[in-house]
């Protein structure tokens, strides 16, 4: 069994082991939005702003301005808001899983419920992506008249990184003798 960890957004998985249920697992790799704060480094954050917003309302409180202590007050709601939305859009992932079965695409939402499933044959499985890639460059899967965009959510190189893998396992895949091969 040989297992992998690739760093692609922060949380990317590939697996070459035996699957539940689907055969020899050539591929499978869960792809997450990167995300920069630190559930600590959020605290800080809002700490640091809540004592900022503050200090300058009270400061127009002081000079007779005092309405402006609510805008502040209301600045920070937004703020954090603003934050919590961001992390809760960072739940949503793309999970590629390529197997005897076939090559499997699903799109998770936030709230865990899955959005899309593509099943594709790999056979016919075209990988497609700038090179060098540039900030815009996209990674499309292709296959019998259906396109699909994967990973738009992570850097260029990730977004290399990964079709090189995926490519090296699809090359794995249709060496293997399977079942799935003969349709």
């Amino acid at each position: 069994m040989k297992h992998k960890n690739r760093n692609m957004a922060g949380n990317t998985e590939s697996t070459d082991s035996p699957g539940s249920g689907g055969g020899h697992v050539f591929f499978d790799a869960v792809l997450h939005p990167h995300r920069s704060l630190s559930p600590l480094g959020f605290r800080l954050l809002m700490a640091a702003s809540a004592a900022g917003l503050f200090a300058v309302g009270l400061l127009f409180w002081q000079m007779g301005a005092w309405p402006v202590i609510g805008f502040c007050g209301l600045e920070f709601v937004l703020l954090y808001g603003a934050f919590k939305l961001n992390y809760r859009a960072a739940r949503a992932y793309e999970r590629l899983r390529l197997s005897d079965d076939g090559l499997e695409i699903s799109h998770v939402r936030p709230d865990g419920a899955v959005s899309r499933v593509w099943r594709l044959q790999p056979n016919w499985l075209r990988i497609d992506i700038d090179i060098p890639p540039e900030h815009d460059s996209q990674l499309i899967l292709s296959s019998h008249g259906r396109r699909m965009v994967v990973g738009s959510f992570l850097t260029p190189d990730e977004r290399l990184e990964l079709a090189e893998a995926l490519r090296e396992a699809l090359n794995r895949w249709r060496a293997a003798p399977h079942p799935c091969a003969a349709s």
